[in-house]
């Protein structure tokens, strides 16, 4: 299995996920569906499926555009969430097979949409895995919650995607690092792993390089929102429970000006 970022709109990633042994490829995401259709051409693989996480136009805007670039393909996307050109509709729990070797799961995380759907990637080879969180978990953030709760974002992250295997590459949305890591520090001002990671991220942006992947668990060291189950993160917020310390850190995050 080989993932590649494609950079769109302004600060949007697509990623290309190719089964090796049969040269086949799924697209997370196609907002500019001819620089993915380049990108498929460049690596020499064929465009079996989009994987959309959800509705807003900037990740799915390029559907009905990629079905007539690539006709057949299969566009798959969260049920309840209303997305343009799908046509294999998906809940928790349903699997979808990329060639011979990778296998994906859909994985129902909502509140910053309803049907937000983030897709967990394995293979047979035995890398680590992925996971494509789209707008609900971002390196040191997650997205706002536009149509759910604080209790549904918990929900998401600390549970769906928190549970998973720690060494699970992080591959979402946005690159939005360096900004997340700024105001992580503000909700830990002594967390080195913090520092660190922010110092590292500002290099990788200057050199005009991606700072995805992340990894599960880097998120559980240095995510403020996914570290709202522990005890001393609630006490720094002035909460006593997960789900009152992830409001109030989204509240937070709302009204910073980093």
């Amino acid at each position: 299995m080989k993932i590649y970022e494609i950079p769109c709109l302004e600060d949007n990633y697509a990623y290309l996920i190719i089964d090796e042994t049969t040269k086949e490829a799924a697209v997370v995401d196609p907002v500019e569906p001819e620089k993915v259709v380049n990108a498929a051409k460049q690596h020499d693989v064929l465009l079996k499926l989009v994987l959309t996480t959800h509705h807003h136009w900037d990740h799915a805007g390029g559907n009905e555009k990629i079905k007539q670039l690539v006709p057949g393909i299969k566009v798959y996307g969260g049920s309840i969430d209303n997305v343009k050109g799908c046509t294999d509709k998906v809940e928790n729990g349903d699997k979808i097979s990329l060639g011979a070797d990778v296998n994906i799961l859909s994985l129902h995380t909502p509140c910053h949409t309803k049907g937000h759907i983030s897709y967990y990637v394995t293979s047979k080879e035995g890398e680590d895995p992925a996971v494509f969180t789209g707008d609900t978990l971002f390196i040191a953030g997650c997205g706002k919650f536009f149509e759910g709760t604080a209790e549904q974002m918990h929900q998401s992250l600390c549970v769906t995607l928190g549970s998973l295997p720690k060494p699970t590459r992080v591959y979402c949305g946005h690159e939005y690092t360096v900004k997340n890591l700024q105001f992580a520090l503000t909700v830990e001002p002594d967390n080195v792993k913090i520092q660190q990671k922010l110092s590292w991220a500002n290099q990788r942006r200057q050199a005009g390089l991606p700072t995805i992947p992340s990894t599960i668990g880097e998120e559980l060291e240095t995510n403020p929102f996914i570290r709202a189950d522990l005890p001393e993160l609630q006490v720094k917020v002035g909460r006593h429970s997960a789900i009152e310390a992830l409001r109030e850190i989204r509240r937070l995050k709302d009204n910073w000006r980093g």
